[in-house]
């Protein structure tokens, strides 16, 4: 079981490791227009993103585990928003990236700050939009997951369409394999990995040790999205990639 879960994330790992770099890195010419359909696109991409994770969120089984982290930190301090600590959790690890690659990091990059702060405006305000569903059983919550995990994935599916910039949390991780030299796949499968173990030990210690906010709904999203992400993008990249171009 342990190895087929393991080759499931691997196979899922290795669709994202094709669409690491952005037509920004690799240089391709793209006209003015373009450039702004693509950014507009991006942007309605980090709007499902916010919903998504919102409605991962309110089910209270976990969400996703780059926003693990995050989670847990706005459990204990909540006198900021929980978009507000997904937004400084991606700034640490924009801040890890610019540490990491030196010299090499690009300029370019650094539009992780605003988008990162779009990201967690529409996260809060995915929140008040789903904070009326009632999610006292288990069954509505588990649904509650299942289309935050739905929704999240066609968010991707079109940041990854767009194709300008990388999310805070890919770009970490493409840094690392730069610096290290690993594969991007196993090098996403470790941080992931590492970044849910470390919302966990701060649940441990902020809590008296008790384990709050990574749940099975955090694995659901592990094992799910990237699945998602598959079927929306045959769906939706060619039609996509006509309207960008035109």
């Amino acid at each position: 079981m342990q190895k087929r879960l393991a080759g499931i994330a691997t196979e899922v790992y290795n669709q994202k490791c094709k669409l690491v770099l952005t037509n920004a890195e690799k240089g391709e010419d793209m006209t003015a227009r373009e450039i702004v359909k693509r950014y507009f696109l991006f942007v309605v991409s980090l709007f499902f993103l916010g919903i998504g994770v919102a409605l991962t969120k309110h089910a209270e089984l976990g969400v996703s585990p780059i926003s693990s982290v995050a989670n847990v930190v706005s459990l204990k301090f909540t006198f900021l928003s929980f978009g507000t600590w997904l937004t400084v959790s991606n700034c640490v690890l924009l801040l890890g990236q610019i540490l990491l690659l030196r010299k090499r990091f690009k300029p370019i990059q650094l539009l992780q700050i605003p988008l990162s702060f779009l990201l967690g405006v529409f996260t809060d305000f995915g929140l008040w939009l789903v904070g009326g569903i009632p999610n006292g059983i288990y069954a509505v919550r588990l649904l509650l997951v299942i289309g935050g995990i739905a929704v999240i994935g066609f968010g991707i599916t079109l940041g990854v369409i767009a194709d300008v910039i990388l999310n805070a949390g890919e770009a970490f991780v493409k840094a690392l394999a730069d610096v290290t030299g690993k594969d991007f796949s196993n090098m996403k499968i470790a941080f992931d990995v590492s970044w849910v173990s470390f919302s966990v030990v701060l649940s441990l210690i902020f809590f008296d040790g008790a384990l709050y906010g990574t749940r099975e709904g955090t694995v659901l999203s592990a094992l799910l999205v990237g699945v998602t992400v598959k079927l929306f993008r045959k769906a939706l990249q060619k039609p996509l990639d006509r309207l960008l171009r035109k």
